[in-house]
């Protein structure tokens, strides 16, 4: 969206100008009094009216088609902001983590479809949080791959996440032609700090001051075990 989104509109736009002049001559009138909407072209002020369909297939023979258009505007960048909050459980006796909840809430411009918008947020918090809890490579003292299927190689499931409360703050980008902004990585990017930064915050309590993901149930009870000793 970000990005060919806005090269689609710069493309409609031209195309449905370059159809002005065309509609013009086909209607007789000025380009100047020609106006488009609702798929058509018409005379301002009047009943004259002519379809984009039909201008195509007036001009479908053509070649080089009269439609034809070259974007030459660079799509502007934009930056996403947003504030993703998590809170983890640990099990002092077993070391197992869990994602009790998370919250985020995401400035990603204008919201073209919310669905796929929060599906791109969910996605994201649920790939960082398989690597901030547990995905991680294992290799033998042969360099032999441990973990080379999903039997061995930890990843998220339904029933390790928690239901995300996303929220969206939708405030049009001013450098983008669709007032977009990215969205694709925003699950991703502050997901990661946020979890990370709540597993740690949960062992620092218990005396912990330096932990490195994933925070595998082993790793975890690992280093509570080291400091209650």
């Amino acid at each position: 969206t970000l990005a060919q989104g806005s090269a689609l509109l710069r493309a409609a736009e031209e195309v449905i100008d370059k159809g002005k002049v065309l509609a013009a001559s086909l209607l007789e009138a000025a380009a100047a009094d020609i106006e488009f909407a609702a798929g058509h072209y018409r005379v301002r002020g009047t009943d004259l009216a002519l379809s984009f369909d039909a201008l195509l297939e007036k001009y479908r023979d053509e070649a080089p088609h009269p439609l034809n258009t070259i974007i030459t505007q660079a799509v502007a960048r934009a930056f996403t902001s947003g504030a993703h909050v998590a809170e983890v459980e640990i099990d002092r006796e077993t070391g197992d983590t869990v994602l009790a909840s998370y919250v985020a809430v995401d400035d990603i411009g204008r919201v073209i479809s919310p669905v796929l918008a929060h599906g791109q947020i969910h996605g994201g918090v649920a790939q960082v949080a398989g690597q901030v809890l547990g995905e991680y490579c294992v290799y033998d003292d042969a360099g032999q791959l441990l973990t080379g299927s999903l039997m061995d190689y930890f990843m998220p499931r339904a029933d390790t996440l928690p239901f995300f409360r996303s929220t969206m703050q939708a405030t049009p980008s001013p450098t983008n032609a669709l007032g977009a902004k990215g969205v694709g990585e925003t699950g991703s990017t502050g997901g990661l700090a946020a979890i990370a930064n709540a597993v740690v915050d949960a062992l620092y309590r218990s005396g912990v001051r330096k932990f490195d993901m994933p925070a595998t149930p082993f790793s975890v009870w690992r280093v509570l075990a080291k400091e209650s000793s």
